[in-house]
């Protein structure tokens, strides 16, 4: 088609358009264009009064169009609009005193440590989200109650286990178990950035609670004064009467100073940002709960499917090269280790070790190479459905018999050196990934709809299975089940460990015992009298145990055994 308006119509339709109210400032009318002007090209006025006027007309133009080029530069991306919350209902009253509540426990209880106290803190805040979520209309389903529970699960390790390691696992995972709950997020792009919202609420929440207390400073004083009062007499008779029978009895005494947080003026600082820090995240929470993030609305495009013959020859390749694999495995398995030794000049531990990563990462790299597969699998009808199925299944199959071989090897290198933290870390992410495989053959057969958050269960779970089994418990009883057998042991290794390797350890004879104990017998009379709330069940019971039997082999003798040699085991 072609274009036909010269210059002259086309400022003609950009005066027009301004002059009816567009998104430009109104501007004086544009005289009319007799014809080109003396020298000028086609369309440029001939007086000097019009050209003045056809300049500063151009001029707003050019204005106008960077102006909203500007807009929309600045303009939000369209996914944030998309899944912007809905408007919040007004903060209910328990939330805020619940957000209250829970600043002052984490000022309380978290100063010294977290033990039982975490769980104690959080407690306030999920009363602050559900109080939100009511007085907005939300009802709990089935999947949000779960994840919910499963939260305040995995907040109990903690409290259960000594260990760092296991309970940063599951603080961590009890963050995106929170986040699921309270956003009912079911997709990929929901779960995986449904945390993300805990940090849009932490901003809105604030000011989403400073718009409720306005609200409610014209409340009448006979509505919170009688509250207020009742409260402060109940305070004085406790601390009256609590005083006066502490000074009575001094198991009484002991009782409440065990109870009671220690609190001093040196730790204000810190106890300030805790109560603060606690304040705010029960309020990012309750602000989720009122108006969630919609993160399901996020939809990822699937890719250009490919031609049966493009998109399965490299995966029939792979799939053969696993069977190979799986068959030399096979037959090391029914009794070939000796001659596999006998030609490659290794030892069982040796060959174990020299496999186990490498199949790990195996495991991890097929897991990717079936998401690609699904995102560019033909789709054309039933038979393209059928035909993905059979060619990933059999990839998935044949990774399960990976897994075990991987497995395997673990097992021979533990039997060789025994068991570390690193050791039981990554056999238990290899069991995590088999689960993931076998879940993805179900979603293959019965539908992917509920894949996302099977995998976050199936991960939720793994975590919190490995705290409470205790890792630093299953490495020192099976080092000490080896001693007893083999008479091998790191006595330098045991230093490292947690208060949970204590109960294990004690199995030990002497003085390999008090040798094994010393390095945690230490860190606790460093930590000297920890208080009921920051101290784990692991931690209370190795206490128990060293306060009955102390430790009691002298340092030379601990010396000579190898107590005091390298302190890290791979």
């Amino acid at each position: 088609m072609t274009d036909t308006t010269d210059g002259a119509d086309g400022v003609e339709a950009a005066g027009g358009a301004a002059g009816r109210g567009g998104d430009a400032p109104s501007a004086a009318p544009v005289p009319p264009v007799p014809g080109p002007g003396p020298g000028g090209p086609p369309g440029t006025p001939a007086d000097a009064a019009a050209w003045q006027a056809w300049q500063a007309h151009q001029r707003r133009e050019r204005e106008r169009t960077a102006a909203a080029a500007r807009t929309k530069a600045a303009a939000p991306p369209a996914w944030a609009e998309l899944v912007r919350p809905a408007e919040a209902a007004p903060v209910p009253t328990a939330t805020l005193v619940a957000a209250l509540v829970a600043g002052l426990a984490a000022a309380l209880l978290l100063g010294d440590g977290l033990g039982v106290g975490l769980l104690l803190a959080v407690l306030p805040a999920a009363v602050a989200a559900y109080a939100a979520a009511r007085t907005a209309l939300r009802t709990a389903r089935p999947w949000s109650t779960a994840w919910a529970v499963g939260c305040l699960a995995l907040l109990a390790v903690p409290a259960l286990r000594d260990s760092a390691w296991p309970s940063t696992l599951a603080i961590l995972c009890a963050v995106l178990l929170g986040a699921l709950a309270l956003h009912g997020s079911r997709t990929w792009p929901g779960i995986l950035l449904s945390p993300i919202g805990f940090l849009e609420a932490a901003v809105s929440g604030l000011g989403w609670a400073r718009e409720g207390l306005r609200s409610r400073s014209g409340i009448s004083k006979d509505r919170w004064l009688p509250v207020a009062r009742a409260a402060a007499v109940a305070l004085g008779l406790l601390l009256l009467f609590g005083a006066l029978f502490a000074s009575a009895d001094a198991a009484f005494a002991d009782l409440l100073s065990g109870l009671a947080p220690d609190v001093s003026v040196g730790d204000g600082p810190v106890r300030g940002l805790l109560f603060l820090l606690g304040a705010v995240l029960a309020l990012a929470a309750a602000r989720v709960a009122a108006a969630p993030l919609r993160w399901d609305r996020i939809t990822v495009a699937p890719g250009k499917p490919r031609s049966r013959l493009e998109w399965a020859l490299p995966l029939v390749v792979l799939n053969l090269l696993f069977a190979g694999f799986n068959a030399v495995q096979l037959a090391v398995l029914l009794g070939g280790y000796d001659k596999i030794m006998r030609s490659t000049g290794l030892s069982y531990a040796s060959y174990a070790r020299q496999g186990f990563w490498q199949l790990l990462w195996a495991t991890l790299l097929t897991l990717a190479v079936i998401a690609l597969a699904l995102r560019w699998a033909p789709r054309g009808g039933a038979g393209d459905r059928r035909f993905v199925r059979v060619v990933l299944g059999s990839l998935c199959a044949l990774t399960l018999v990976v897994v075990a071989s991987a497995l395997r090897r673990m097992d021979l290198y533990v039997d060789a050196y025994g068991l570390t933290r690193l050791r039981v870390s990554v056999a238990a992410m290899e069991l995590w990934l088999g689960l993931v495989i076998v879940l993805i053959m179900i979603a293959g057969v019965f539908g992917a709809s509920r894949l996302p958050r099977a995998l976050a269960a199936s991960a939720a779970a793994a975590v919190l299975a490995f705290g409470l089994l205790s890792p630093d418990g299953m490495v020192a009883e099976r080092n000490a089940a080896r001693f007893a057998r083999d008479g091998k042991i790191d006595l330098a290794y045991f230093q490292s460990l947690s208060a949970d390797a204590v109960p294990a350890l004690d199995g030990l004879p002497e003085p390999q015992r008090s040798c094994a104990l010393r390095g945690i017998n230490d860190d606790l009379h460093r930590a000297g009298n920890v208080p009921w709330y920051a101290m784990s069940l692991g931690e209370y019971r190795a206490r128990e145990i060293l306060r009955e039997r102390p430790v009691t082999a002298p340092y030379e003798v601990c010396s000579r055994l190898g107590t005091f040699g390298s302190r890290f085991g791979s």
